[in-house]
């Protein structure tokens, strides 16, 4: 039973970061197949990378077609309601943190089951949930959100230490799941809302004359 809510909720956030991906491409004016494309690379981008790491080949996006359908789907849905995504200015920050949340949970889960050391069930939830994100940064030519002055990667890692914790004190594995989700999106969207920021390079650097 466990197996089955975990597939489902792994979907879940596949289909959550496929809508950043989809509206990212739709606001850089993609086409069609370029919309689909980057619904599909940032919605099972992270656990490809993930499932690489840890040796679990074939991986999970290509054993099982529903993780690609549903990206296609959700890239094709996006591009075909184009207007009503262009206003939802805050959608990519929400759906983000929801993804971060649910894929940090899940990262951390497969790498405890691949009985990884604390370090190895960390970064297995870090790679799962900023591979996304990472890619469809590049692809529309940004500077990725992990790499900048943003609490998102951090919120990432403190929810990997969490889940070995509670692995380590043998809490269930279902509210395991559900703790560190829920901290992470909490943690990702308080620094939203609050506006928290880790210390940028340029703060520390002189500024430059003016001519």
């Amino acid at each position: 039973m466990e197996n089955w809510i975990i597939l489902g909720l792994d979907l879940f956030g596949t289909a959550i970061f496929a809508i950043t991906g989809a509206v990212q491409g739709v606001r850089h004016r993609l086409d069609i197949f370029g919309v689909t494309v980057l619904a599909c690379c940032v919605g099972v981008g992270g656990g490809i990378l993930r499932d690489c790491i840890i040796g679990d080949v074939p991986v999970a996006a290509l054993q099982h077609q529903y993780y690609i359908l549903i990206c296609i789907a959700i890239g094709l849905l996006a591009f075909g309601t184009a207007r009503y995504w262009i206003k939802q200015r805050n959608i990519i920050k929400i759906c983000d943190a929801i993804g971060l949340g649910v894929f940090t949970a899940l990262g951390a889960a497969k790498g405890a089951a691949a009985e990884l050391s604390m370090t190895g069930i960390v970064l297995c939830g870090v790679f799962t949930s900023i591979g996304g994100g990472m890619i469809r940064d590049v692809l529309t030519g940004q500077v990725p959100v992990v790499l900048k002055s943003d609490f998102y990667a951090t919120a990432s890692l403190i929810g990997g230490v969490v889940y070995y914790v509670l692995s380590f004190l043998e809490v269930p594995l279902f509210i395991r799941f559900l703790s560190v989700a829920f901290l992470v999106i909490s943690i990702r969207m308080l620094a939203i809302h609050y506006k928290v920021q880790l210390p940028a390079a340029g703060r520390f650097l002189p500024r430059q004359k003016e001519r």
